[in-house]
């Protein structure tokens, strides 16, 4: 058997260990082609276009 922690970590020890570990938010940039805000070196959700070519067929819901 391998060496084994002699004492409980208490809560607010293993509270500051994850402090870093919460999730950060996407970076989000404007769409040359329609406006709108999608996550940055993604295609765009809205248009479908990706570095001003039209990548996939969106359907409008509108």
């Amino acid at each position: 058997m391998g060496p084994l922690p002699k004492r409980k970590h208490s809560i607010s020890r293993r509270n500051r260990r994850r402090a870093h570990d919460a999730l950060s938010l996407k970076h989000l940039v404007r769409c040359e082609s329609c406006g709108e805000y999608r996550v940055a070196h993604r295609v765009c959700p809205n248009c479908g276009s990706y570095r001003g070519q039209t990548v996939i067929e969106v359907e409008s819901n509108k």
